[in-house]
């Protein structure tokens, strides 16, 4: 079931639009804390948004941005300022597709559906691996704190993929390994206790401390 995220503050919209997409089997979430989008996108983990430009605190565009550091995800620009400017503006910022307010209903699902067909039935599905308010974004093997993008080493990638992956669990020395490496002859382990400390040194660099744990004689989790 595709999730799609609603970021708009007319409730009388919202329930519309939520009535509306659910009837399509579509899952939906509408955002209530507007002062931090990213954070219920990134619990919810959409694969589409609509955006609305006139919003509290942060406007629509803001919040494009912001997404666009991280994800390529569709986003459908919903507004009652549908003038040519803000039409090219949207687009400009990222936008895949623009609906002025008011609209049909059922425009706008046929819209989302397309879109939907479009980029996951051909270009495979985009995931965001999140935690503690990092976001993985594994079509493009980048990561994002607090709105900062974070480079990463080939290695880097692939040990956080894996830890993240499987949050909540230990992953032990060998699977690591195995993922890194991609081959079962012998590599040095120090080889991995290098890798594990420049990327926990990195992580603490922008906030993230304590990000990667050590279970002794176990293997490694994220806390």
């Amino acid at each position: 079931m595709y999730r799609i995220l609603i970021v708009e503050d007319d409730m009388g919209i919202v329930s519309a639009m939520k009535k509306q997409i659910e009837m399509w089997d579509l899952e939906v979430r509408c955002v209530e804390n507007f002062r931090n989008v990213l954070e219920e996108f990134s619990e919810f983990d959409p694969q589409l948004v609509l955006l609305d430009i006139s919003l509290p605190f942060y406007n629509g565009y803001y919040w494009c941005t912001e997404i666009r550091k991280f994800s390529k995800i569709p986003i459908i620009f919903i507004s009652s300022a549908s003038d040519n400017m803000n039409i090219v503006m949207a687009m400009n910022m990222g936008g895949d597709d623009f609906i002025a307010k008011p609209f049909d209903l059922n425009v706008l699902t046929a819209k989302i559906q397309a879109i939907l067909r479009r980029t996951y039935d051909f270009g495979g599905q985009m995931t965001i691996l999140q935690h503690r308010g990092a976001m993985l974004n594994t079509s493009d093997a980048s990561l994002t704190y607090n709105g900062d993008r974070i480079e990463l080493t080939k290695n880097d990638y692939r040990i956080l993929r894996t830890l993240m992956e499987n949050k909540g669990k230990v992953v032990s020395r060998d699977t690591l390994m195995e993922r890194l490496w991609e081959t079962d002859s012998f590599v040095d382990e120090n080889a991995l206790t290098v890798n594990i400390a420049r990327l926990r040194k990195k992580l603490e660099q922008v906030g993230l401390s304590d990000f990667i744990l050590t279970k002794k004689g176990m293997g490694y989790l994220i806390g």
